[in-house]
């Protein structure tokens, strides 16, 4: 891409020329005492390094951090709205899949880990982040730009790290039970449990509603009912070794309205009722590691291993009409050395074999099992000082069905004074095609094209964090990539059936973001982001990526926590879609509407440990579209109950 090399060899200089130049060795208690104007000490990133945690202030990248205190203000149910929050994050859902899009990135590109395990389906190539709800105390990290070079294939447009709290860090049992408009049910409980050289935490979450129609017209609700299970835990084996585990269980049950299909339909390719269309997603995930430390600590090495097995089933008035399952194992080794002076050095080796199976009954699609194998070799280096912070990292992955990739991503940040730091990035990054993409068949819709090249980006970005006094701080990042042999679908004739294929032309994304962290007064604070996005492939717009995206979040809290209230507007601007309304299936541009939601929630003490709250979603009744002719959500209202012992 343009600049590539230029800023390839700057950044490469500035890792050479700097690291004599500074100062000091900044310390663990400088970072700690670093805090959010608006929130608890949150100085610690988990995945903004394979070493397992980097100082906030140190990341040379664009990171948000929503901290447990901010998902619980916003009295947050799913992970995929309070994204909405995050500077560079589009959101587009229907019932059974809801996409996130990192700076005009597609929705395949976005790395999504929950507990360090990655979640994604095998067989779509992403994660339904529709499915994730909110426990108990977690909190969450969005890293924007190719991490590639850290996490290899899947993280071509970001990362988001999900993690659910430590036993030690929200210790004794808490729960959460409401109930409200369309029929609605959301309840949670999380134990917490730490002592001697242990810590261990069990938390569960089961929502279900009724719905509301999806359809343009339509009078079908489309409800969903969803049980999450998850425990993590660690365990001191001796002064030098610990061992840990995380496990999680998703189960969706949901109904789903399909597109008119009938050519000679007035209606033909709009959403309409579908009685009978139904779905079931079921996902386990586990991860289990040891973690040894040796030349007293300075010297770590990590092993882990984890699986993932997703099943998905659809239905129609006669039964079942399609499913996949797909699977994933992975292990990992971790070996980083602290050079002291601020230096840091990791080597990790990841290993990966994914499975995929159509399972869609009829007999005409292939249902053996398919897999791929994979190997990464990755390099850090990462230098933290009292003014300047570099990173460096390089990652070569051995594929055993498509070319050798190697990717990399250098950054520098440098604290120009006591409240002005400047950040420059850039990297590189990779997507191997999906199974679906490759080998997917839909009878008479979709044939899948084993022939596809994985797609490849480079990227940059300069930001600038400053803060405003001691009450307020604005971060303002310029980003600029390049996608090449991006995959589409096509629809050649004479059949006109979808299939995919790589580009020949070059996609381009560049923007602005801002965010703004404010302490107004004693009791009240705000958080406000804004982006501004230019995405286009061949020069013209891609779909479903919004030039402006806005996001406010104003928090008015009692003294002595006796009680808060948020008020959120998230604003959503006009963005290009598909529509396949033309009977030869080949997709037709429009344009969907923008829109402005308006959340209002409040919480009050009632006595030590139980509190009462109430939230309206949607305040002032918008009618919206995220995806063609599927009609989101309007006004719904809950009361509930929390408790914490």
């Amino acid at each position: 891409m343009k600049n590539s090399t230029l800023w390839y060899r700057v950044a490469v200089a500035a890792l050479v020329w700097g690291v004599p130049a500074a100062a000091q060795e900044r310390t663990e208690e400088d970072d700690l005492a670093e805090v959010y104007p608006t929130a608890s000490p949150a100085p610690i990133l988990v995945s903004a390094s394979r070493a397992g945690s980097t100082p906030l202030r140190a990341f040379t990248g664009s990171v948000s951090v929503l901290t447990p205190e901010q998902l619980e203000q916003r009295q947050t149910r799913d992970i995929a709205d309070v994204l909405r929050d995050v500077p560079g994050v589009a959101v587009a859902g229907v019932a059974g899949q809801t996409q996130i899009r990192l700076r005009g990135s597609e929705g395949n590109h976005v790395l999504v880990l929950v507990d360090g395990i990655e979640v994604s389906d095998p067989f779509a190539g992403e994660f339904d982040i529709g499915t994730l709800s909110a426990d108990i105390g977690a909190r969450l990290e969005v890293l924007r730009g190719p991490q590639s070079a850290l996490y290899g294939s899947d993280a071509i447009g970001g990362v988001v790290a999900y993690e659910t709290a430590r036993g030690s860090s929200l210790e004794g049992l808490a729960g959460r039970i409401e109930g409200g408009t369309q029929g609605t049910v959301n309840g949670a409980a999380r134990y917490g449990a730490s002592g001697n050289g242990w810590d261990a935490a069990l938390s569960a979450v089961v929502v279900s509603t009724d719905g509301q129609p999806n359809a343009r017209g339509g009078s079908r609700d489309i409800g969903r009912d969803s049980y999450t299970l998850a425990g993590k835990g660690s365990l001191a084996v001796s002064e030098n070794l610990a061992l840990r585990a995380a496990a999680r269980f998703i189960r969706t049950e949901g109904r789903f309205n399909d597109s008119d299909f009938d050519t000679a339909s007035p209606t033909f390719g709009f959403t309409i009722d579908s009685p009978g269309t139904r779905f079931t997603n079921e996902a386990v995930y586990a991860l289990v590691g040891a973690k040894l430390d040796t030349l007293d600590g300075r010297w770590t090495h990590d092993l882990s291993a984890q699986i993932a097995d997703v099943t998905r089933d659809s239905y129609g008035a006669l039964g079942r009409s399609s499913g996949s399952e797909g699977d994933r194992v992975k292990a990992s080794y971790v070996s980083a050395f602290d050079a002291g002076s601020g230096h840091r050095l990791t080597l990790a080796a990841d290993y990966e074999r994914e499975g995929f199976r159509n399972t869609t009954p009829g007999g005409f699609a292939f249902t053996g099992k398919r897999r791929i194998e994979q190997v990464g070799i990755v390099g850090e280096y990462r230098y933290s000082g009292e003014r300047l912070d570099l990173s460096g990292a390089v990652r070569h992955d051995i594929n055993d069905l498509f070319r050798d990739a190697t990717t990399y991503r250098v950054g520098a940040g440098y604290r120009v004074t006591d409240s002005t730091r400047l950040r420059a990035a850039a990297g590189s990054g990779v997507k191997n095609p999906g199974f679906f993409e490759l080998y997917g068949f839909v009878d008479g819709r979709f044939i899948g094209n084993a022939a596809l090249r994985p797609e490849k980006s480079e990227g940059w970005e300069v930001g600038i964090d400053q803060q405003l006094g001691d009450s307020a701080s604005v971060a303002v990042t310029w980003f600029d990539s390049e996608l090449k042999g991006e995959i589409f679908t096509t629809f050649p004739p004479p059949n006109f059936i979808a299939t995919p294929a790589n580009r020949t032309t070059t996609s381009e994304q560049r923007g602005v973001e801002v965010s703004l962290a404010a302490r107004l007064a004693e009791q009240w604070s705000l958080d406000a982001a804004y982006s501004y996005l230019d995405a286009e492939e061949n020069g013209r717009e891609e779909v479903r990526r919004p030039r402006h995206i806005a996001s406010g979040a104003l928090t008015w809290s009692a003294p002595g926590d006796a009680a808060s209230a948020s008020l959120v507007v998230r604003y959503n601007g006009r963005a290009l879609d598909d529509a396949f309304t033309d009977p030869s299936f080949v997709p037709v541009r429009v344009r969907l509407g923008d829109y402005t939601l308006v959340n209002l929630n409040a919480r009050v003490k009632l006595t030590e440990g139980i509190s009462g709250f109430a939230r309206v979603e949607n305040l002032l009744g918008e009618t919206y579209e995220q995806v063609f002719s599927f009609v989101s959500p309007g006004r719904s209202a809950a009361v509930g109950v929390e408790a914490r012992f």
